[in-house]
């Protein structure tokens, strides 16, 4: 039987080290090691959504794979990919360790310096838990076999420029279309998800942040199941208690969501913590909702800078929404996705407040008239960012691709975002760092 075999080692040297050794190794079928831990998550899901066949056996992970912490990665393989048997590589063999690595999900771990002996070993049972638990799942459908729902997070360049309405609207579109959908308000010190759709419910998402291993009835405990057809999981209702939800929380609680629900929406609000950072990580599809004014346009340089910079997303993999577009407006979409680096969609949302203001004060935003020009651009970008279809549909419509700049007229707002540098610094410098 052969078995495939995934590397991660962000050493080079390491990872000339392991290839050698697994080559050896009877009926291993070793593939390039994978430098990083979002290189590993991404490769796995696009095998996973080929098939769970398409996985392989087993994954050995190096301890200082980076930059998500090795523990964490674990448990994230092992609640996306059940089916994968993970191996930690490590020169620190303590019982402690081990332990944490079994509860973490790892069926095996290793010491470093490697020895033949015991890679073989190690990979030889993992391989044939795997094998076992493949066996398995082919035999009872309702059981997971891919890696899991969509995740989207919506972030906003700066307060204001309509970010909580917007996932509130995708999910609503989302749901109209029949898909499972979850909606997470994780601006935690400031969260109006509740607001917006008139709920008052006394379990939020800091509730579940002390919990290592949240099963589907802690998790249904904290989530309220709307009357729109959308499952809420609710910022604290004291902003105090946001400090409870940090990076390995929410982490945690997005990883079992992702196993329940076909999409899960995230309102990121518009600060950086260490919560929607990982969101923003962990995103299929992550969307910067700015306005086409020269303050907000900075904002989202600065968010996208800030992303690279901390090893969150690059700019080329961040989906930019421009609201409260005119044809009037000076800075149009190409020009923002040119100073941004970033991937504009094809639909802007047209400036129309007279239309929401009524269902905004009420706080009803699910009751706004389909006729409105503002929910159906926002409906149309859900279409867009693949949020109305299941993964195995047909691809939706992609974004579009990068557009010329509109000329510059006069001193007007593209001019001083165009030619500002001591305004704007390193955006018309570099496109991106690191």
């Amino acid at each position: 039987m052969t078995t495939r075999i995934l590397p991660a080692v962000g050493d080079a040297e390491s990872a000339r080290v392991i290839a050698t050794l697994l080559s050896q190794l009877p009926g291993a079928e070793p593939a390039a090691p994978v430098p990083d831990s979002t290189s590993l998550l991404d490769t796995l899901a696009r095998l996973a959504s080929d098939s769970i066949d398409e996985l392989p056996e087993v994954v050995l992970v190096h301890e200082r794979i980076g930059p998500l912490p090795v523990l964490e990665l674990i448990r994230e393989v092992a609640l996306r990919f059940p089916a994968v048997g993970v191996v930690l590589l490590t020169s620190d063999a303590s019982p402690a360790l081990f332990s944490a690595a079994m509860d973490s999900g790892a069926r095996g771990l290793i010491g470093l310096p490697l020895a033949y002996e015991e890679l073989a070993a190690r990979v030889q049972a993992a391989s044939q838990w795997s094998v076992g638990v493949r066996r398995h799942l082919g035999r009872g459908p309702e059981l997971p076999s891919g890696p899991g729902g969509k995740v989207v997070t919506v972030t906003g360049a700066k307060g204001g420029v309509g970010t909580t309405f917007a996932a509130v609207q995708f999910a609503l579109a989302a749901v109209a279309a029949g898909r499972r959908t979850a909606l997470v308000d994780l601006d935690l010190q400031a969260g109006d998800v509740g607001s917006y759709l008139d709920v008052q419910f006394r379990r939020s998402i800091a509730d579940l942040a002390g919990i290592q291993d949240i099963s589907p009835r802690v998790l249904q405990d904290a989530v309220y199941d709307d009357r729109t057809g959308l499952a809420l999981l609710l910022a604290p209702a004291d902003g105090e208690r946001g400090e409870e939800v940090d990076d390995r929380a929410a982490r945690h609680v997005i990883a079992a969501l992702r196993a329940r629900y076909e999409l899960v929406v995230i309102d990121c609000g518009t600060q950086v913590t260490g919560a929607n950072a990982a969101a923003v990580e962990l995103a299929d599809v992550a969307v910067l909702i700015t306005t086409p004014d020269v303050v907000a346009v900075r904002a989202a340089k600065r968010m996208v800078r800030m992303w690279e910079r901390l090893q969150v997303r690059k700019a080329e993999e961040t989906t930019m929404v421009v609201n409260r577009w005119s044809k009037q407006t000076e800075i149009q979409p190409a020009l923002i996705e040119k100073i941004t680096k970033t991937r504009s969609v094809r639909t802007p949302v047209p400036a129309n407040f007279k239309e929401l203001q009524a269902v905004v004060d009420a706080g009803r935003v699910q009751d706004l008239d389909n006729r409105s020009t503002v929910k159906q651009a926002l409906w149309t970008v859900a279409g867009e960012l693949g949020l109305l279809t299941a993964p195995d549909a047909p691809d939706a419509p992609a974004a579009a691709e990068p557009g010329a700049a509109l000329a510059v007229r006069g001193s007007g707002p593209v001019a001083r975002l165009r030619g500002d540098r001591g305004a704007l610094g390193s955006w018309t410098r570099r496109g991106r760092e690191g």
